[in-house]
């Protein structure tokens, strides 16, 4: 078993602000190119963050049912990151419920750490959020 961690990547997206909205995700093992676990639905209508949120939550589930202890999350929402790692407060009310929501999955974990990364750095997961959009 290796010590490294499992990577997920995650993204939300929506077409107008709030508007209709959709979700991506994808869990990798330590070292594998073949995901684990991928997610790619509609979510109704949201906002983008409210989407970005829901896309993290849905991944942390996806972890927790495949059974990983150690996660690395990266995302290209700094706003979600730093309100995850205790930066940033959340003051919007739509995404108090989800990042309490968010917290209590990642407190079922035995670590992890949120790693903000360019847009390009975070393709797979927003391809799965449109692809859910365009369907």
């Amino acid at each position: 078993m290796s010590g490294e961690p499992h990577v997920l990547h995650c993204d939300g997206a929506a077409r107008g602000n709030p508007g209709p909205a959709a979700i991506g995700a994808v869990l990798f093992a330590p070292g594998r190119v073949e995901p684990v676990a991928a997610v790619s639905e509609r979510i109704g209508r949201a906002t983008n963050n409210e989407a970005e949120y829901r896309a993290l939550i849905a991944g942390l589930r996806a972890a927790l049912e495949a059974g990983v202890a150690r996660l690395l999350v990266r995302l290209d929402s700094e706003l979600l990151v730093r309100q995850m790692d205790g930066s940033y407060r959340v003051k919007a009310p739509g995404l108090k419920p989800l990042h309490r929501e968010a917290v209590g999955l990642v407190g079922r974990f035995t670590s992890v750490a949120f790693e903000q990364v360019p847009r390009e750095r975070n393709a797979i997961a927003d391809d799965l959020a449109n692809a859910a959009l365009d369907a």
